[in-house]
């Protein structure tokens, strides 16, 4: 679960990219006043924040993590920080929302996540992004003085190391916006040794510039995985932050699929939802949420813990593998059949709907000669599925085999 939430979440807006006119990857993002924007710091009181039922809804999903905006680019800190005025402390809420959601998702067995933005259009030091600034573009960035930066690093790395420090045990830190200055200006050598003192065990995203132990791939899934550990953020709109003019949801079916072919790369689904200004979820992601749910009730032994199954000659679709288990996902409606190729078709044991244990009828074929002189030979599953059968979402079927085999 990534969770994009701020102050401007009042506004029913975008996270940030208002106060600087809007971005091109953001098509509901609007174009506010910097004076605007800033103001509902002021009144930020999230009444109806409950992080307990966060956690619950991130539990009954399946998902491992949860990530939440501690400081977006507006530079506006989420938890109770010594160097700044310019947080939740001093908001009528007052109170640490992120001790708050730590708390709550530590409590159910989630791991705890902390996004971070190295960029701050709120800090007079960075400098602080004006109304003269704008149009906001790449790569032209008012730049600090000296002196202004050499105050600026120490307030940034003191925020990092009270987050590593105030909280216990952070899993991953998840860092952001470091498009704006060089590694160098970041002294990013400096803050990743700082990190790492802090806490020796957490992971680092790719996105502080040179460091990093996964990579972040943005709204999409790649068309070949990365070769070390990766997950994609995406978003159930258009939308990071609570936007209520963007009403391009993607449905629920969707999402399964989506989260299907990730697993099937071997990757994870950060999946972002967005918290409205009373801090209450957005009421249609909770219906897309509450599909996913249901769906993960009854198949999310295909999803956690999995590796990547079959390769796509093998079965045109997204499969994972768990020891002697593969699991097909059904992301098209068949005809009558499907089939899988280059298994060992003589160590089939069974093939089941995942979801509620039915048994489907198969046949297998191999070259003839395979079939008389090999006591183990690859061949083809032909796998009969009934109409009966069909999930409305995505349909799994589990494939065992008696023993484990490289081939597979």
């Amino acid at each position: 679960m990534f969770v994009h939430w701020g102050h401007s979440s009042q506004h029913g807006c975008e996270l940030s990219w208002p106060l600087v006119g809007g971005v091109f990857s953001l098509p509901f993002c609007s174009d506010i006043s910097v004076d605007e924007y800033h103001s509902s710091a002021k009144t930020f009181n999230p009444q109806n924040y409950e992080p307990n039922e966060w956690a619950r809804l991130a539990k009954s999903l399946g998902m491992q993590y949860a990530i939440l905006t501690t400081k977006h680019h507006d530079g506006f800190a989420m938890f109770h920080t010594q160097p700044s005025n310019f947080s939740i402390q001093h908001s009528p809420y007052g109170k640490d929302l992120v001790r708050e959601f730590i708390e709550a998702m530590r409590s159910v067995g989630i791991r705890i996540g902390l996004y971070f933005s190295l960029i701050d259009w709120h800090h007079p030091d960075y400098p602080a992004f004006t109304q003269a600034d704008k149009p906001y573009v790449f790569g032209q960035s008012r730049q600090p003085t000296p002196e202004q930066w050499e105050r600026f690093i120490p307030f940034m790395f003191g925020q990092v190391r009270e987050l590593l420090t105030n909280y216990g045990k952070i899993d991953i830190l998840w860092f952001d916006g470091a498009w704006e200055r060089t590694p160098e200006q970041w002294q990013a050598s400096a803050l990743n040794e700082l990190i790492r003192s802090l806490q020796p065990e957490i992971l680092i995203n790719d996105r502080l510039p040179g460091f990093g132990d996964f990579d972040t791939p943005e709204q999409f899934i790649p068309p070949q995985p990365s070769k070390r550990a990766w997950e994609t953020c995406m978003t159930i709109n258009e939308s990071w932050g609570y936007n209520a003019s963007d009403r391009h949801f993607k449905s629920a079916r969707q999402l399964i699929h989506t989260l299907c072919e990730v697993a099937g790369k071997g990757g994870n689904l950060l999946l972002n939802v967005s918290p409205m200004g009373d801090g209450q979820i957005q009421p249609e992601l909770l219906e897309r949420l509450a599909v996913m749910e249901a769906w993960m009730s009854n198949n999310q032994e295909s999803i956690i813990g999995t590796q990547p199954g079959l390769e796509p000659w093998q079965f045109y679709g997204s499969s994972t593998r768990r020891g002697d288990r593969i699991y097909l996902h059904l992301l098209m409606k068949p005809y009558d059949t499907i089939s899988v190729r280059g298994v060992p078709i003589k160590h089939v044991k069974s093939v089941r709907v995942l979801a509620d244990g039915t048994e489907l009828h198969y046949t297998t074929r191999c070259a003839i000669a395979d079939s008389i002189m090999n006591p183990n030979p690859l061949g083809e599953l032909t796998i009969q599925v009934p109409e009966a059968v069909i999930d409305p979402h995505a349909t799994v079927i589990a494939i065992d085999f008696a023993s484990a085999n490289d081939s597979i």
